[in-house]
């Protein structure tokens, strides 16, 4: 191994380590926070912990593996870039194709333990983790459940005890539940109970709560409507009351007893292949099955009609058979064929859609252990893949350390990562092909690898311009000077002005009276007139003995009644598309709320800038309408009471009133 690539090897990976070290240390507490409720205040002595945390953490290397070497390779190869390492590299003949050599190696290498680790380690550390959470739910029950407050057990149960006792925690006291018919519907029953004892069973997943001395109340659904507005209960007393809860709803896995084994995140690849083809053969089975059953009651009940229908037609006289066949029948059996067609009708569309349901949900189990076997495979590609988006990446924007590399990487990461889960939750559900799903990220980012790869060792740059993207914010923030406005149309020298006769512009106006070009200099900004012209209208009138001050002192220089009407127009509608910037974005992240309880605080961050802009247009619109006669602008009072949710119909109402008295100055 030459010099060089020993030193960028010893580069690369001193800042992956850090890097890994420090996203790793992140991540796994960020994830710990996901299980705090089950170890904080649980009696569980340090060894437990440890375990918990310790077979939790391999999970969390797919994400990071990928995201560091990412980092990694844009500091490394930025820094160098910064410091004109390459440089003196290629001077030396040495390409950027050839300094990536040793470290696509090292890659590669990394690549294979990723793949390793994702297909032995991870599945172990499942299954330990898990089997880990039901053992101590099952020597410590009472860690399920936290005293004074509710503790959410599956999707029907809510409990809440006032105290714990005992070795375990076993013994409550003071317990209240909450129990739903299913996940979606209201609470339906309250169970309120002096004491309660918990048990458990090493060798089963239920657990169970003997609650004693307490009240059942139950709600009544009633068929009538009016029965349901009265809101009927039933109440009743016990002085024992058993209730079975299923573990499994903790662990989340559905086994009746033992270990848990067969989840589809603790089998390697040859297991997962072993697993996938029964699951599929008895996939085939059930179709064939379903087939069958149906085919079996089409024939009966053809069957059936044919010999009812022959009785008939053999005791009818009429053998018109070019009439409906309903009238070979007597009158008075015609309503009875009808339902029993729409019986059997029934019957079927219930059967069918019974057995897609049930076939939905194997395919999706079936998927589930599709998902988890690609996904071995593409860890693997996602760690190549993020160095050759990295590694070209820092050359090209030639910054080290831990300020835009970082901003990058994430940016980057947060597509990979996003484009992953969207795609597996649809290949979960069936709707794309599992590879394709797992692939999501992978595909998408590759042509950017290509792309970045190829323009970095050809030494050409990429140019991204966001001005497009930047230009509208800056202008929503960048307030208007009143001042430097003025200045710009005050008196100002000419003397390294001449008139060029070549010039389009002189020529025009040249061709201009002397009154007409006064009006123009005046209100030039009426007219929009760029200030280079109006200097040139100012330069002819000049030549014809007419100075800037003359102009000065007969108000002729610049219209200033317009100037501020412009001025505060201008700031108006700059304040006012802010605030309805901000509006929407109130709505869009209030509306998101249910879904991360973060959204609520980015929507009361917005919900304060948009009345701060309201108010700062409503400043403006005062002015103007004191300036004008135009009084039909709506005041700041109702744009400030109701600004939600009426904003946008005043925001669109006074911008075309805000048009009519720029035409009235305009005049």
């Amino acid at each position: 191994m030459k010099i060089i690539d020993k030193y960028l090897l010893k580069s690369f990976l001193i800042t992956f380590t850090s890097v890994f070290v420090i996203l790793f240390f992140i991540f796994v507490l960020q994830s710990i926070w996901l299980f705090i409720a089950e170890l904080a205040g649980k009696d569980l002595d340090f060894i437990t912990i440890l375990k918990f945390i310790l077979f939790y953490s391999p999970i969390m290397v797919p994400l990071v593996l990928p995201l560091s070497i990412l980092l990694a390779s844009i500091m490394t190869f930025g820094s160098m870039a910064e410091n004109y390492e390459f440089a003196a590299m290629k001077s030396g003949g040495i390409s950027l194709k050839r300094a990536m050599r040793v470290l696509v190696y090292c890659t590669l290498i990394m690549s294979l333990i990723g793949f390793l680790f994702s297909n032995n380690i991870i599945p172990e550390a499942q299954y330990r983790f898990v089997n880990l959470r039901k053992s101590i739910l099952q020597t410590k029950p009472a860690m399920a459940i936290g005293e004074g407050q509710f503790n959410k057990i599956g999707t029907t149960f809510n409990i809440k005890v006032e105290k714990k006792s005992g070795e375990n925690g076993e013994f409550l006291e003071g317990v209240t539940m909450h129990m739903k018919k299913n996940e979606f519907s209201p609470v339906t029953t309250v169970i309120r109970a002096k004491r309660g004892i918990l048990k458990s069973d090493d060798h089963t997943n239920i657990l169970q709560l003997d609650l004693i001395d307490g009240y059942y109340y139950e709600d009544i659904y009633s068929q009538k409507i009016e029965e349901r507005n009265k809101m009927p209960f039933a109440k009743s007393s016990f002085k024992k009351y058993t209730i079975n809860i299923d573990l499994a709803m903790l662990n989340g896995t559905n086994q009746d007893s033992g270990e848990v084994v067969n989840a589809h995140n603790m089998l390697n690849m040859s297991e997962l292949k072993y697993t996938i083809d029964s699951l599929e053969l008895n996939f085939k089975k059930d179709v064939l099955s379903y087939s069958e059953n149906l085919d079996q009651k089409t024939k009966e009940a053809n069957g059936l009609n044919n010999t009812q229908s022959l009785l008939k037609v053999n005791q009818s006289s009429s053998n018109d058979f070019n009439k409906d066949l309903l009238e070979v029948f007597t009158p008075d059996k015609r309503a009875a064929i009808k339902e029993m067609a729409k019986s059997q009708v029934s019957n079927s569309v219930f059967s069918i859609d019974g057995y897609v349901f049930d076939l939905e949900i194997k395919r999706n189990y079936i998927n589930d252990y599709w998902i988890s076997f690609y996904d071995k495979l593409i860890v693997a590609y996602s760690c190549m893949l993020m160095f050759f988006i990295g590694a070209p990446l820092g050359a090209i924007i030639r910054k080290g350390g831990v300020g835009l590399p970082i901003v990058f990487a994430v940016l980057i990461f947060i597509t990979f990562n996003f484009a992953n889960t969207f795609g597996k939750k649809l290949a979960g559900q069936d709707a794309i092909h599992p590879f394709i799903g797992v692939a999501a990220g992978a595909l998408l980012l590759t042509p950017l690898a290509v792309f970045l790869t190829r323009r970095a060792t050809n030494d050409q740059n990429v140019t991204i311009n966001l001005d497009w993207l930047v230009d509208p914010i800056k202008n929503l923030f960048s307030k208007l000077n009143l001042n430097d406005l003025k200045t710009q149309y005050e008196k100002t020298s000419l003397d390294t002005m001449s008139i060029n006769y070549d010039d389009p512009d002189y020529q025009d106006l040249l061709k201009r009276d002397t009154n007409m070009l006064i009006e123009m200099v005046s209100k030039a900004l009426q007219f929009g007139y760029p200030n280079l012209y109006r200097k040139k209208a100012l330069k002819i009138l000049e030549s014809r003995g007419i100075t800037q001050d003359e102009l000065e002192l007969e108000n002729k220089l610049i219209d200033l009644d317009y100037l501020e009407i412009y001025y505060l127009t201008e700031e108006y509608k700059r304040t006012s598309k802010a605030a309805l910037v901000f509006f929407v974005l109130t709505i869009v992240f209030a509306s998101l709320v249910k879904l991360k309880i973060l959204f609520g605080l980015f929507a009361a961050i917005f919900i304060v800038f948009t009345f701060i802009f309201i108010f700062k247009s409503t400043t403006y619109v005062t002015v103007i309408e004191n300036k004008s006669t135009e009084k039909t602008l709506i005041n700041k009072i109702i744009l400030l009471v109701g600004a939600f949710p009426f904003y946008p119909i005043f925001y669109f109402y006074n911008q075309s009133k805000i048009k009519e008295v720029v035409a009235e100055y305009k005049k």
